[in-house]
């Protein structure tokens, strides 16, 4: 995934979707209701002049904030259409290295700007941002040399199935404008995959290439875009129903809507269907190219690269070696607990051939057919609906947005990770949503649902997403950011909390909880074994059959997300890690006093931190606390 973290990158990154895990001037206002916790529960203390900081410096550096997201959001007319808005409604991101060049240099004078500032004459949450706006920006620009290290194109997030993505799901059209800027992007896109294609070539000269097996994925994502009406005879390709669909409910003439629904059809034929063969033809000429190293260790400078990466994902400065420990040290830990739920249910056998029953029996799994998928759906959104009800026991704060459940689209389930999830729209205009693959059901076992609902869902990533936008009082930057420690590491731990408030019941799910935990704990040790230590991708396969419950084919649709995504995939159990050892802390440091609703109220109401600074938010308000004794 290229590296974003300025003030606005780490948002747009939502549009890759987990694209995986790509999360999100002049944003839409929002009704947001909520204090913050330490609001809610801080005792009512007098405030010392450094806490109050001068007004002036403070309204100063706000609006320098301000005004640098506004910069980037300016420059960036997919992230707008993400955020519910509609300027530069009909055009794409500019992706050519001149582009990136110019933002580097932005990034550059707004660091400068930030460094002027003196943090004294701030109060205690304006010096918050500006540690985080700094850290963002030196940050981004340490990575831009390591911008040619990144696979542009791969089965998780890609150019060419992104465009479509939004098309679908964040292009709303609500006039006949809208449907023309619609076009307007069909249009735009031999222009848009021209820039992709270019890119792809200078990553290729300077010896990144995606490995082999992505190229059958991504090929075939492609095609799968270009196939049926109005490319051939078949029933309507994904973009035109897409389009007809949401055309159909304008009120508008009859005229009108036919003569949009043939530019449309034009647009495609002429545009879209010639951009997509000519980056078909060109990846299939890479395709041979590439080799079946996977590692980032194989890149120029790939160890340097890869510590890059684990500091950006996990916000510590822990080396590869220490997070291959770290996940050794979790999967054995795991595996006792398991063996104790073996026990509890009556499987006599060994741990592995308690995973092969839990693969293998028809019992867990609903069919592969569409029935089996709207049963799915249809328990997932039981599962959640059941969890809104219990949300009082864990948290003060509550979201306004709603949630809820969707299946990936075909054109893109085939190599689409397991489950994501899309923040909802600030203005209001789209919820979040939990996506989840139902491409094969083999792959979505029913003693996992409840983990899965709680990480995707609530109390975890539509928890944390939207309180986080809907806070009042802090930055865009930090409403539409994130760190994947922070976020991935709060839905990794919802998956825990609801056990505590007597979830889980059935032990099957339970062990479903700690099949999705070990699935983390043993991504500290591939993802390391992969870019570190050099393992193959069949080792990493090996490993995880071995030690997992997971289907064969979630192993490897896994290990192949790992291999293209460095780091990434550590970044949840470390993140989780932390929160538990500070919530432990808490427990042992406030005893009675310890109230876990206004624990998980700190740990959310900043927004997406690092998790040093996580740290010392915790900090603060256990000494808070303490203070009412």
């Amino acid at each position: 995934m290229k590296l974003k973290t300025t003030l606005l990158a780490a948002a747009i990154s939502a549009l890759a979707t987990t694209g995986c895990e790509r999360s999100e001037h002049q944003a839409p206002e929002q009704a947001a209701r909520q204090d913050s916790a330490k609001e809610a529960t801080a005792p009512a203390t007098e405030t010392t002049a450094a806490e109050r900081g001068d007004t002036e410096a403070i309204a100063r550096a706000n609006q320098m904030f301000e005004d640098f997201f506004q910069e980037h959001l300016d420059r960036s007319p997919e992230f707008k259409t993400f955020l519910g808005m509609k300027e530069d409604y009909g055009k794409w991101d500019d992706i050519s290295p001149e582009f990136e060049k110019e933002t580097l240099e932005i990034n550059k004078r707004q660091l400068a700007e930030l460094n002027e500032l003196d943090p004294a004459r701030l109060d205690d949450a304006t010096r918050l941002s500006l540690k985080l706006a700094k850290r963002n920006l030196e940050q981004d620009i340490e990575g831009y040399k390591w911008r040619l290290h990144t696979y542009p194109v791969n089965q998780m997030y890609a150019t060419h199935t992104g465009v479509a993505s939004l098309l679908i799901n964040q292009h709303r059209i609500d006039s006949v404008e809208d449907a023309r800027a619609y076009i307007s992007r069909l249009d735009a896109l031999p222009e848009h995959f021209a820039q992709l294609q270019e890119n792809l070539e200078t990553r290729a000269e300077a010896g990144t290439i995606v490995p082999r097996f992505v190229f059958p994925y991504v090929i075939s994502d492609g095609q799968n875009l270009i196939s049926g009406a109005p490319f051939d005879d078949g029933e309507d390709s994904t973009l035109f129903a897409d389009f007809k669909g949401k055309v159909e409910k304008l009120e508008i003439s009859d005229e009108q809507r036919t003569e949009l629904v043939g530019q449309a059809k034009t647009a495609m034929l002429e545009r879209m269907q010639p951009a997509y063969r000519d980056l078909i033809a060109y990846l299939k000429e890479l395709e041979k190219r590439a080799t079946t190293d996977d590692g980032a260790w194989k890149l120029a400078d790939g160890d340097d690269f890869y510590d890059f990466r684990l500091g950006v994902y996990t916000t510590t400065d822990m080396s590869a070696d220490e997070i291959h420990e770290t996940g050794l040290r979790e999967v054995a830990r795991i595996h006792d607990e398991m063996r104790a739920i073996m026990k509890q249910v009556g499987f006599e056998g060994s741990l592995q051939e308690f995973f092969e029953f839990m693969r293998t029996d028809e019992q867990f799994y609903y069919p592969n057919t569409e029935e089996g998928k709207k049963q799915y759906l249809a328990r997932a959104t039981d599962i959640i609906d059941t969890m809104k009800g219990r949300l009082d026991e864990l948290f003060i704060t509550m979201p306004e947005a709603d949630l809820t459940v969707k299946a990936v689209e075909p054109f893109r389930e085939k190599s689409a990770g397991k489950a994501f999830y899309q923040r909802p729209a600030p203005d209001g205009s789209r919820p979040g949503i939990y996506y989840a693959n139902l491409y094969n059901m083999a792959d979505m076992p029913k003693y996992q649902m409840e983990a899965l609902a709680y990480h995707e869902g609530i109390p975890g990533h539509h928890m944390q997403l939207s309180i986080a936008q809907e806070l009042e009082g802090i930055p865009k930057f930090r409403k539409y950011g994130g760190y994947t420690a922070y976020t991935e590491g709060w839905g990794l731990y919802s998956e825990m909390a609801p056990k505590e408030i007597g979830f889980y019941k059935d032990p099957y799910s339970d062990f479903g909880r700690l099949a999705m935990e070990l699935w983390r704990a043993g991504r500290l040790v591939v993802d390391t074994g992969i870019h570190s230590k050099k393992w193959t991708r069949e080792q990493a396969i090996d490993y995880l059959v071995e030690n997992t419950p997971n289907p064969k084919g979630d192993v490897v649709k896994a290990i192949e997300r790992y291999i293209v995504m460095p780091g990434q995939a550590t970044a949840y159990k470390i993140g989780m890690l932390k929160i538990v050892e500070l919530r432990d802390k808490a427990k042992d440091e406030l005893g009675d006093q310890f109230d876990i609703r206004a624990f998980h109220d700190t740990v959310l109401a900043n927004g997406a931190v690092p998790l040093d600074v996580l740290e010392t938010l915790v900090d603060e308000w256990i000494a808070e606390v303490k203070t009412q004794q």
